[in-house]
């Protein structure tokens, strides 16, 4: 196991932890940004807590690796049902890449990010061969997925950098070097860039490197100066996190694999990591 899925994997375990009490602090369905609880439909409370206690033990399972393919696996069908299709009725009624799809891509990320992660915890074993029992065991597949939910989040929030290029501007610091505008439009070309790269297999592992990076600067540039600022920004200074980890663990997976093809190719005179030896 390389260290970028191990700092991964770290990243998005403890940021689900972070997500799973603010459950707690904000009485609502934080990892994915749900839309809110039914105000007829009395018990919001209660999900909101039952909820916060799974995501933060799913957070601590995949931070110990103990039942962590599961748990991730779980947690990654909770934010689907909960998160992610009920965002799809609010997408349909609001404008083309308003705010509610920023929370929709989202979830779309958090769901396939814990697939990235299940993807690189033991398989699990069981005497059935049923559709069920492969399923959970998939690698490459999970891993696929986790690199188009985050390409689909990462071209959404490029294109938006553009629509609203003032409040995204007015989010970078005044400390910050440089024109505001300028670094703006910078990221967006950044993550335009980063979402093509991970498509293409020969520079998935840099794109995926780049983009965890890029995404984890964020983090102390522009969430944390405003977490008593903005309540989005609270949340977000666990989900910026969460983003970065799981880009780190497509990143070290994609390493891992093409060192993989490459002793495959060179044969029984090729090294661990590839190299002749």
């Amino acid at each position: 196991m390389n260290k970028l899925i191990t700092s991964g994997r770290m990243l998005f375990a403890i940021s689900m932890i972070g997500l799973g009490v603010e459950h707690f602090v904000f009485g609502e369905f934080v990892a994915g940004r749900a839309p809110p609880w039914p105000a007829d439909v009395p018990g919001g409370p209660i999900w909101a807590y039952v909820s916060g206690i799974v995501v933060v033990l799913a957070g601590l399972a995949i931070l110990s690796g103990r039942l962590a393919r599961i748990a991730a696996i779980l947690l990654g069908a909770m934010i689907f049902g909960w998160a992610l299709i009920r965002h799809i009725p609010v997408v349909a009624a609001s404008e083309i890449l308003s705010g509610d799809w920023t929370s929709a891509v989202k979830a779309l990320a958090f769901t396939g990010g814990c697939l990235g992660m299940a993807a690189t915890f033991p398989k699990i074993r069981s005497t059935r061969n049923t559709a069920l029992s492969n399923a959970v065991n998939f690698d490459v597949e999970f891993i696929l997925v986790a690199s188009v939910c985050l390409v689909v989040f990462m071209i959404n929030n490029g294109i938006q950098h553009f629509i609203y290029i003032d409040f995204v501007a007015s989010l970078i610091p005044t400390w910050f070097p440089g024109d505001a505008v300028f670094w703006s439009y910078f990221s967006a070309v950044a993550l335009f860039a980063g979402a093509l790269g991970m498509l293409y297999h020969r520079t998935a592992h840099l794109a995926a490197l780049c983009t965890g990076i890029m995404v984890f600067a964020w983090v102390w540039i522009v969430h944390v100066p405003r977490i008593f600022v903005s309540t989005s920004d609270m949340i977000a200074v666990f989900e910026a996190p969460a983003i970065a980890g799981i880009a780190f663990v497509i990143a070290g997976y994609r390493k891992e694999q093409a060192a993989r093809s490459v002793a495959t190719y060179l044969g029984p005179e090729a090294g661990p990591d590839g190299a002749l030896s």
